[in-house]
């Protein structure tokens, strides 16, 4: 257990993860994944911590501290497959194997460009609003709800690259532990959100079945990239839910 949390910790973040020197064995890749969400408490972890020690600090300037420390402890990681998969998104115009290939070109086009600035514009200014007031709970969730979303991903849709990064994970997925992960973060998200929770969960579920949908009919599945960038997708949508749904009363 150990040694599949230290490779999620390893795969997902630039932390240092110390005794971790050994190329792993495919079924201990697998694993790793119940343990994506964890990685994603501990990112969250550090961003409360760094709000709640410079929380005197204009909201703006904290609001783009916390979004570069963000990026720097996942080196850009989900960032880099959401370039990826949006330059193949549009490039493939439709058609499969043309959007498999473009995913697999190291450089960014203008849409990639585009795309990247679009959310981190979205997440800076949602996190401006949220850092003005007691933020802590959603700053530790919202890594967390990221990484849960590539968990149902691998869980609920076939690995295209048999040679790719993921494959590994996908093939050798802990069901059961899985299942139980997603469980707990959904149960957690409305006791600590209440309502608010379960208006985050109802978009998050409708954006995960039209995400999942879109990658099977383009894909027939999920690749790499298309996990980080679904990452990245649900951190903004949640960021945004967070602050469109603050003014509501019930």
């Amino acid at each position: 257990m150990i040694r599949a949390f230290a490779l999620a910790l390893q795969l997902l973040t630039r932390l240092p993860v110390p005794g971790v020197s050994a190329p792993p064995q495919p079924q201990q890749m697998g694993l790793a994944v119940p343990f994506f969400p964890v990685v994603g408490f501990i990112i969250g972890a550090i961003l409360a911590s760094l709000h709640t020690a410079l929380w005197l600090v204009d909201p703006g300037v904290l609001a783009g501290l916390i979004l570069t420390v963000w990026v720097l402890l996942t080196g850009g990681l989900h960032l880099d497959g959401l370039a990826d998969t949006a330059d193949a998104w549009i490039g493939g115009q439709g058609d499969r194997e043309r959007t498999l290939r473009i995913m697999k070109d190291p450089r960014s086009g203008p849409i990639a460009i585009v795309v990247i600035v679009l959310v981190l514009l979205n997440k800076f200014a949602a996190l401006q609003v949220l850092l003005a007031g007691d933020a802590d709970i959603l700053l530790v969730l919202i890594p967390v709800l990221g990484r849960t979303c590539m968990v149902m991903l691998l869980m609920t849709a076939p690995y295209v690259r048999p040679e790719g990064l993921g494959a590994s994970y996908a093939r050798y997925l802990p069901w059961i532990g899985c299942g139980l992960v997603v469980a707990v973060v959904s149960v957690v998200t409305l006791v600590l959100l209440d309502w608010q929770g379960g208006i985050l969960l109802g978009v998050l579920g409708i954006g995960f079945v039209g995400l999942r949908y879109g990658l099977l009919d383009r894909l027939g599945g999920i690749t790499g990239d298309t996990l980080g960038a679904a990452c990245e997708l649900t951190e903004t949508v949640v960021l945004l839910t967070a602050v469109l749904s603050a003014g509501l009363e019930f």
